[in-house]
């Protein structure tokens, strides 16, 4: 059986989901739970091990405002993916613009959309990940439906000691 790189996005977004919606989840019956800054979390579907190392940005009533996700699949399947996560609301053509310590801007463009949320991707690459090690905060510029761009900055501190580091325990 053979996994198509659309699914793959699906199965990566659906991830996130997972993931968010768990620490979501027990945000909304205790007092927060979403690790502040960066964090790696690994699960394992079938023959797929699965490494996420995410920063979920939030408002104050815990709606989400950005996620940032580096997700890694190794096993039957080998994949990686830079994702980032804004709710709806957005304009599709423009993608979300990916800038690191104010440089170039990159084009993400959306590959999915759910009803609380978009996801726009591009192929995680070691150049991605050194520039991240490297750099001081990203900024990922989405286009609302009033046609304003929404810059959203995110700090890189911390950033290596997730990526490199082990993953966040699970508490069941």
């Amino acid at each position: 059986m053979t996994i198509n790189a659309y699914r793959l996005s699906v199965l990566a977004a659906g991830v996130v989901g997972v993931l968010g919606a768990g620490l979501f989840t027990a945000s909304a019956q205790q007092q927060p739970q979403i690790p502040q800054g960066w964090f790696k979390a690994c699960t394992k579907q079938a023959d797929v091990d699965i490494c996420n190392v995410q920063n979920i940005v939030t408002a104050g009533n815990g709606q989400l405002v950005t996620g940032v996700s580096l997700i890694e699949l190794k096993g039957k399947v080998n994949r990686k993916v830079f994702q980032v996560t804004v709710p709806t609301g957005r304009l599709v053509p423009p993608g979300i613009g990916l800038q690191i310590d104010g440089g170039k801007a990159q084009k993400l463009d959306y590959v999915i959309c759910f009803p609380d949320r978009c996801v726009a991707e591009v192929p995680l690459t070691d150049q991605l990940v050194a520039s991240f090690k490297k750099g001081q905060a990203i900024s990922l510029t989405s286009i609302n439906f009033q046609n304003q761009p929404n810059p959203i900055k995110i700090a890189l501190t911390g950033f290596s000691g997730a990526y490199d580091g082990p993953p966040l325990q699970q508490s069941d």
